[in-house]
């Protein structure tokens, strides 16, 4: 498996595990109060600043483990990448078209964060399977 194979992993589960622990911790405290009264932004920021750290660690130990496929990238894993971040950036657009949306509408902050955080993932998740299964299943650039 090459390095950007791995990354593309890594990135997509990162993005679901730190997802999941916000909306486990946004869900849990949704049980005593309405959830739009719970309080969101801390539990955000920690699970994006975790999953940045996590992303930035993993990254490392495989580039320690693998030192000469670090930092080596052929032409098929930059039309690869490129196709991935291709395939995830629609759900980045998305977003924001949702949550511009929203805000003219007045939608409570609480929707509107958590639109574009879903979307974050969402994007994320949806290049990394992208790039994976170009490196499972092969790549055929148009």
């Amino acid at each position: 498996m090459s390095f950007e194979e791995k990354s593309a992993w890594i990135m997509g589960v990162v993005a679901l595990a730190s997802y999941g622990a916000y909306l486990a911790i946004v869900l849990g405290l949704a049980g005593t109060m309405p959830l739009v009264d719970v309080p969101y932004v801390a539990p955000l920021l920690w699970t994006v600043g975790a999953s940045i750290g996590t992303s930035i660690a993993l990254h490392a130990l495989i580039g320690i483990f693998s030192p000469r496929e670090a930092g080596k990238k052929d032409q098929r894993d930059k039309e690869i990448y490129r196709f991935g971040e291709y395939i995830g950036q629609s759900f980045v657009v998305i977003g924001g078209v949702a949550a511009l949306l929203m805000a003219m509408a007045e939608v409570d902050h609480f929707w509107i964060a958590n639109v574009i955080y879903v979307t974050f993932v969402l994007s994320a998740m949806l290049g990394s399977v992208a790039k994976i299964v170009a490196y499972r299943k092969g790549f055929q650039p148009w």
